[in-house]
């Protein structure tokens, strides 16, 4: 039986390949469930990497293959696993989706990333100053039952609609056959979203936007009037209560990574966390 944060047996045998690929040479690995289970410990309890307990074998352990996932795609992997998984057994729903955004504090250490983590860190590390001080957006998109399916960080005083679409061109479900998918039918949204641009691109895309208009924009104007599904944005919390369950998780809640593709490392280990919960015993 699994410990608290750890990986239950049904969890380890559905993504043991991706983590823990046969090593025909070399010296033996330490035990990768047990690294995997000592960097949820992390997510799950905002300590130091230090203070991880001596159970799951020494920290710099740890923490060097949480670098080497983080770096070579292995987390997104353990994602689209999951991912595929809750398509096949028909526990997501494609039709309709929700994103919404949510601003995480920052410590003060998080600062300290200078020139730190190669072209492919952003300069700014995804932090920005607002009245809060340090912090970081995270934009979430999950399905109508409240699965995340893929999400981006920016500065904290970034705006919601400069970051949609880069969020919606994101998505990448995978499936057994075809291409994966990509778009949805119906996309819900609060009006914070409400953007001309933003609702043409969904239009272009042929998904209906379900969006709230700001007092500015209730009058409709030439051109723009359409139906408004409001006993579908009444569902809108479903993506609310995403992201407070992922922001249970103290590593996502406050963040404490200096480098921007740190933080997004804990945030996807947070959606695999929440992907986890999902009831597959009684499927096939």
């Amino acid at each position: 039986m699994a410990g608290r944060y750890e990986l239950s047996d049904q969890s380890w045998e559905m993504i043991k390949d991706i983590v823990s690929p046969p090593q025909p040479m070399g010296r033996p690995r330490r035990d990768d469930r047990q690294v995997l289970n000592g960097i949820f410990w992390i997510l799950c309890s905002g300590a130091k990497w230090r203070d991880l307990p001596e159970r799951y074998g020494p920290w710099k352990t740890v923490y060097d293959r949480f670098r080497q996932w983080r770096d070579d795609g292995t987390f997104e992997a353990i994602l689209n696993r999951l991912h595929l998984k809750l398509r096949e057994d028909g526990l997501m729903d494609l039709d309709t989706w929700m994103v919404d955004s949510a601003s995480i504090r920052a410590t003060r250490a998080a600062s300290g990333g200078g020139k730190k983590g190669g072209s492919k860190e952003p300069v700014d590390h995804a932090l920005g100053r607002s009245r809060g001080g340090l912090t970081t957006k995270i934009h979430m998109l999950c399905d109508r039952h409240g699965w995340p399916l893929t999400f981006t960080v920016s500065p904290g005083q970034n705006s919601d609609t400069r970051h949609f679409i880069p969020t919606m061109e994101h998505v990448h479900l995978p499936g057994r056959v075809g291409r994966p998918r990509k778009r949805c039918r119906y996309i819900v949204a609060d009006k914070g979203y409400d953007s001309d641009s933003l609702r043409r691109y969904c239009d272009r895309h042929r998904m209906k936007s379900i969006i709230a208009r700001r007092k500015m924009h209730r009058k409709p104007r030439p051109g723009a009037s359409r139906g408004f599904d409001k006993p579908r944005y009444r569902e809108r919390n479903v993506i609310e209560r995403c992201i407070g369950w992922i922001k249970e998780l103290r590593r996502v809640c406050t963040r404490y990574d200096k480098l921007a593709s740190s933080f997004k490392a804990m945030v996807c280990l947070a959606c695999i966390d929440r992907c986890l919960r999902a009831d597959f015993s009684d499927r096939t």
